[in-house]
């Protein structure tokens, strides 16, 4: 298992949509393995593949206390939300040093293949929601400043690019 680097703002791979799985092979859990270990290493509670420059439609989520609980998605789907919003403050490495409170549906529920290559459907809320419709923006090619005004996006972009510059 490794940590792998997340790719900087701006690539080109961070913006376009993640191929979808075919199939869940030995391959694909040893990406997951490694996704996992990066996303300890930064700490977070989530990561998508194209963070790490895989263009495939893999994500992790691990929301819990105490850790260890994460789950492994390929091809995730939202099938229901909440009507009830939830709002919270959200980061990526791939933009370091700067956050935005983004409001998402408290509660969904998602479809995927899960490490087994079983279609999976499953209930998340809170924090967990959260997390899991972040990763599901980046397989679309979307990061958390996408939903905020241009404006506010520049800013934060801008705030990221001064940090890394120091």
């Amino acid at each position: 298992m490794t940590v792998r680097a997340c790719l900087p703002w701006g690539d080109p791979r961070l913006h376009r949509p993640a191929d979808p799985v075919e199939a869940v092979t030995d391959t694909v859990r040893m990406i997951w393995d490694d996704m996992i270990d990066t996303m300890e290493a930064m700490p977070g509670v989530g990561l998508a593949a194209p963070q790490i420059g895989i263009s495939l439609a893999l994500a992790v989520v691990d929301a819990s206390d105490r850790r260890g609980q994460a789950i492994r998605m390929a091809n995730p789907v939202v099938l229901h939300k909440s009507i009830q919003m939830r709002a919270h403050d959200e980061a990526s490495p791939n933009l370091p040093g700067v956050s935005a409170r983004i409001e998402r549906p408290r509660a969904v529920t998602v479809r995927y293949l899960n490490d087994q290559g079983e279609s999976e459907d499953r209930d998340f809320v809170g924090l967990w929601a959260t997390s899991v419709q972040h990763q599901i923006d980046h397989l679309a090619g979307r990061l958390f400043v996408d939903r905020l005004s241009p404006l506010r996006r520049r800013m934060l972009v801008a705030k990221s690019a001064k940090l890394a510059r120091r």
